[in-house]
């Protein structure tokens, strides 16, 4: 393997662009409250004129005279909202129509899943892009090089999702969030890309992992970065799978016909590789060393892994924690979303540095989510160890917009708080991202019984993290459902949801989510749930209640010994 350090270059160009941007985050976070306000008052500028700007008098908030009096006037003009408040805005858009959000059109949109079976596109304008994305991007790579000087010495490997997946009435792209990340990396780094772009245009996933895998463990590699870390475990898992034919693969300078790549996507790849018999000799020697060939082995001289490490995606962590080099620097990748860029992490710990001259954020106290009169809190009022719901407004459109995340505040970056991940609130489940909502699943399950004419008289599911799959419970009228039955059942509800949700979709085709298992649940099993449920004290007569969708053992374990699995 060629181990030729291509370093000077990126660090020269992005030392330059990431110090002065650096310089500008510092600035703006020794006085957070000035920068929002500044921050606010161009937002409403830039958008004062469309539709929605004039519907909620931007120019009027404008003429306030200081921060408070604008954050104030900010409130009372726009209601704190989530997607389903937007989405005529932004249908609107879809239809070709200009000036409805914000000036002009998208540039594309940014799907994920939304609490009713249709999908949110999440409009991303040219400015948001350029003056904001693309700069993070910018400070995102110098801070690599700010921990370890080589990181671009070799290769990057990237998983991303595709970026055009395809495109609105108007012809404007819609895409993956990580995708769009990829594009927008400075032309210097994407030439030093491992894993091109054109393997995730493939379709069926097990291609795709083992395309990228091919390709990429052939060559010499010194970042790997995906946002989601159960991406890590799929490749191992493809690679010691197939790691003969891999091997094959590299040594004749040929990808296995055994796998459905497009024909156009094949000679794409194809024409950019050769025969390379050396580097399949030094991988099948490291496996003649090694029962399991890891990523330390194959790639030595990975300077920084890059994922997210908060919430419930430690449980990937824990599998991989000995598979990377030991001076590898594992950064979490940082607090972000479809709907904007919330924040980086530009240390060792889990904490993303938010960008107040970036975005406008407000934060509800956890105690206070959901309460109709809630308070509203700017960013300089945030307490170090307490937890909030954000609600941000970008310059794509979002106002006053719902994360609907629960986030810990964290040590505070010159004066301005820090903040991580710690779950999604508002019955939302997310193991590996997929963000399945409770009214989803009982929508599934609702059209389950329509379609097959099989009547529940309850149903629970339950985020199984340690066998990552839902774990489904249902008490059928007709007692005498055989298992067989119930599992035909559960496999409609799992066809449902992924037609309903493309997140979920995404995952189960991508195998980071398995196949969900099928419980049947003996008679009366919620009555005496609930009776279990006060006797030890973790329920109240009167004011009991159970969500249907849920992450959490102690109940599953009661719902378990309710089963006709005991």
């Amino acid at each position: 393997m060629q181990k030729t350090d291509n370093s000077l270059i990126p660090n020269i160009l992005l030392r330059i662009a990431g110090f002065q941007l650096n310089m500008a985050l510092k600035r703006a976070s020794r006085n957070p409250r000035k920068a929002q306000e500044l921050t606010l008052r161009s937002i409403l500028n830039y958008a004062k004129d469309s539709v929605y700007g004039k519907e909620h008098n931007f120019a009027y908030v404008l003429e306030a005279e200081d921060a408070e009096e604008l954050f104030i006037r900010y409130q009372n003009a726009v209601p704190a909202q989530d997607y389903e408040q937007l989405r005529p805005y932004v249908e609107r858009h879809k239809l070709g129509e200009e000036n409805v959000l914000f000036p002009g059109k998208p540039r594309m949109y940014a799907t994920t899943s939304g609490t009713t079976k249709q999908p949110k596109w999440i409009p991303l304008t040219n400015i948001y892009l350029k003056n904001v994305y693309q700069k993070m991007t910018h400070l995102w790579l110098y801070n690599y090089i700010r921990h370890k000087r080589k990181t671009f010495a070799g290769k990057v490997v990237f998983v991303v999702s595709s970026a055009t997946e395809g495109y609105a009435p108007d012809g404007t792209v819609y895409g993956a969030v990580s995708g769009v990340l990829q594009k927008d990396a400075p032309e210097l780094i994407r030439q030093l890309y491992a894993s091109v772009p054109e393997i995730f245009e493939i379709k069926d996933y097990a291609a795709r992992y083992y395309t990228l895998m091919r390709i990429t463990v052939e060559q010499y590699v010194t970042l790997v970065i995906m946002p989601n870390p159960s991406s890590v475990v799929e490749m191992q898992n493809t690679l010691t799978e197939h790691y003969e034919a891999i091997c094959d693969d590299i040594e004749k300078g040929t990808i296995s016909e055994e796998f459905d790549i497009p024909d156009n996507i094949r000679e794409s790849l194809l024409s950019r590789i050769k025969p390379n018999p050396e580097r399949a000799e030094e991988l099948r020697q490291l496996k003649r060393e090694h029962e399991e060939v890891l990523p330390k082995h194959y790639w030595p001289d990975v300077q920084i892994l890059s994922t997210w490490k908060c919430g419930n995606t430690q449980i990937y962590v824990e599998k991989f924690k000995d598979w990377f080099p030991e001076d590898c620097f594992y950064q979490e990748l940082g607090y972000f979303a479809t709907e904007c860029r919330f924040g980086l992490v530009l240390d060792d710990t889990v904490n993303s540095v938010l960008f107040p001259h970036y975005h406008y954020y407000e934060f509800v106290e956890e105690s206070e989510i959901g309460k109709p009169n809630a308070s509203f809190l700017q960013l300089d009022e945030l307490v170090e160890g307490k937890r909030y719901c954000p609600y941000v407004t970008t310059f794509s459109g979002l106002y006053r917009y719902n994360m609907s995340d629960l986030v810990e505040v964290g040590p505070s970056f010159w004066r301005t708080p820090t903040v991580h991940m710690v779950q999604k609130v508002n019955g939302i489940v997310s193991m590996t991202g997929e963000k399945l909502y409770e009214g989803q699943y009982i929508a599934a399950v609702r059209e389950a019984e329509k379609q097959l004419k099989m009547k529940t008289r309850f149903f629970v599911g339950f985020a199984d993290l340690s066998a990552m799959a839902y774990q489904f419970y249902y008490e059928f009228v007709n007692q005498k459902t055989t298992q067989e039955a119930a599992e035909r059942f559960s496999k409609r509800v799992d066809e449902i949801l992924q037609r309903i949700n493309i997140e979920y979709k995404a995952k189960r085709e991508s195998f980071r989510l398995k196949e969900p298992k099928t419980h049947r649940l003996k008679r009366d099993a919620f009555a005496n749930f609930k009776k279990k449920s006060i006797a030890d004290g973790t329920g109240r007569d009167g004011q009991f209640k159970v969500n249907l969708l849920m992450q959490d053992d102690k109940r599953k374990e009661k719902f378990d010994q309710l089963s006709d699995d005991n």
